[in-house]
Order: C-alpha cells, then sequence, then structure tokens
C-alpha cells in the first residue's frame, strides 16, 4: 500500500470516515504519521470548541470575582477555586461518572457520556476558571488614569466597559491568555485517557500513538510524531494570537509594544 493511499484511507479514520480497522501488523511510518495526525482532529476540536465558549464564561466569572455584591462574587470565587484547585483529570473522571448517572434518569442525557460533548463541557468549565483568573487580574491591573479619564468624559456603565474596561483588561490578559490557550490544547490529550471512551477506536492523537507503542513495543517512534504534531499546533496558537495582541495594542507607541514571547511553563 502506497503512502498516498494509506492517506487516503486513513486521513479521516478518527472522525468516522475511511478505514473501519486500524492495521494489525507492518506498521508504516507514514501509517503513524497519518493516523496520530488523524486523532489531532479531536484535539483541535476540543481546544477551539472550549476556547470560544470560556472566554464568554471567563469575561463574566471575572466580572463577578471583581463585583461588590456578594451574591455575584461568591459564586464566581468558588468556581474558580474549584476547577483551579482539582487536577482536570479528576475533573474527566467525576464529571463522566456524574453524566452517566443523568443518562440512568433519561436518555437525553446520553450525549453527556460521549467525548464530543462531555469531555468539552469539562474542558470548557476548567479553561474558563483559569481565564477568569487571569481576566480578573487584569481587571485589577487598568490604570486608574484611563477610569478617571473615561469618567471625564462622561463614560459610566456599560459604555465605559466596552470602550475603556474591555479592551485594556484584553490588552494586559493577552500574555497570560495566550499560554492558558496552549496549555488547554494539550490537556486536550487526557480526555481518552480519562473516563470518556473512545467510540469504536475513534480516538485523539494520543489515543492512536498509544496504539502503535504498544502495538510495535517501540514508543520512540510514535510519541515524538505525536510531539511534532503539537509542537506545530502550538506554533500555530502562537500566531495567532501574537496577531491579535498586536491588534490590540496597534494604539500605543512603537517602543511600548512587547512582542509576544512564548515562555513553556514547567509547573502549572
Amino acid at each position: 500500500m502506497s503512502c498516498i493511499q494509506t492517506i487516503a484511507d486513513y486521513g479521516l479514520r478518527s472522525i468516522g470516515i475511511g478505514e473501519r480497522l486500524l492495521p494489525k501488523t507492518d506498521f508504516t511510518l507514514c501509517q503513524q504519521f497519518t493516523l496520530i495526525g488523524s486523532g489531532m482532529i479531536w484535539n483541535v476540536y476540543f481546544g477551539v470548541l472550549a476556547l470560544l465558549a470560556g472566554f464568554l464564561l471567563a469575561t463574566a466569572v471575572a466580572i463577578g470575582k471583581g463585583s461588590r455584591h456578594l451574591i455575584f462574587r461568591k459564586p464566581a470565587e468558588w468556581f474558580i477555586f474549584i476547577f483551579r484547585g482539582s487536577p482536570l483529570f479528576i475533573q474527566f473522571f467525576f464529571a463522566y461518572f456524574a453524566f452517566l448517572s443523568l443518562k440512568g434518569v433519561s436518555p437525553v442525557f446520553d450525549p453527556l457520556t460521549s467525548a464530543w460533548l462531555g469531555a468539552a463541557i469539562v474542558l470548557f468549565l476548567n479553561t474558563s476558571a483559569y481565564t477568569g483568573e487571569i481576566f480578573h487580574g487584569a481587571l485589577k491591573a487598568i490604570p486608574k488614569g484611563d477610569l478617571e479619564a473615561a469618567d471625564a468624559y462622561g463614560l459610566t456603565g456599560r459604555h465605559r466597559f466596552r470602550r475603556i474596561t474591555f479592551p485594556t483588561m484584553l490588552r494586559l490578559a493577552w500574555p497570560g491568555y495566550t499560554n492558558e490557550a496552549i496549555f488547554l490544547f494539550h490537556a486536550t490529550t487526557l480526555v481518552f485517557f480519562s473516563g470518556f471512551p473512545a467510540w469504536q477506536q475513534r480516538g485523539d492523537a494520543l489515543y492512536y500513538a498509544n496504539y502503535f507503542a504498544d502495538k510495535t513495543f517501540n514508543p520512540f517512534i510514535p510519541y515524538p510524531i505525536l510531539a511534532m504534531y503539537f509542537i506545530l499546533l502550538t506554533l500555530t496558537v502562537i500566531w495567532i494570537y501574537g496577531a491579535i495582541g498586536r491588534r490590540l495594542n496597534r494604539h500605543l507607541p512603537t517602543e511600548a509594544r512587547r512582542p509576544m514571547r512564548f515562555r513553556p511553563t514547567l509547573i502549572r
């Protein structure tokens, strides 16, 4: 079988398109590159969905934590504390069994036990908590002079938030938010190793890398391939977020614009 035929057969296997059965013997380098790359579709799906939905909730959580009213501040503080204080793997584990209990109540909850929805919800809540804390710190760091200038111009309430507070918060929080986005994509590898099963062997990139490592008894080929894919994904995230960061800072003088730098966090 040629490499082109292998790509045609297995390139979209992780989403149910192509060959149903995984190769059993005579594993080629092309098969490993193709199947692990196919699994990356799931990692990108989980990361993009969680980031888009989590951005909105994180903004609300940050505002709630900074509120003077106890009814808004306490739920936001506890939400951040619970999801930042517990390991993500444990959150997957408990969420799966919670969703499994709901499935027993009504078949309406069946999709929650599937990775495409249940795991996405866990990642969404987790990144919302981390991002909410980042945004809250940025809100506290907004220069008082900016807010005083807004008051002087008669901007109050939602008009001040939309034109002054929110853009400044994003600009200050963007480097930290970029690191959170990178970590989130890396964290998607935990999905199919938590309680959420891989239906019909349609797993993510790590699922296929682990499959080849188990079958060949040689982890030094599939895992470096997996690392290469995630390095490329990380560089893509840095490029996209860097472009957005430059857009957010376009009004600043050239010497005041700090270039986006990737600083890997060894311990979160």
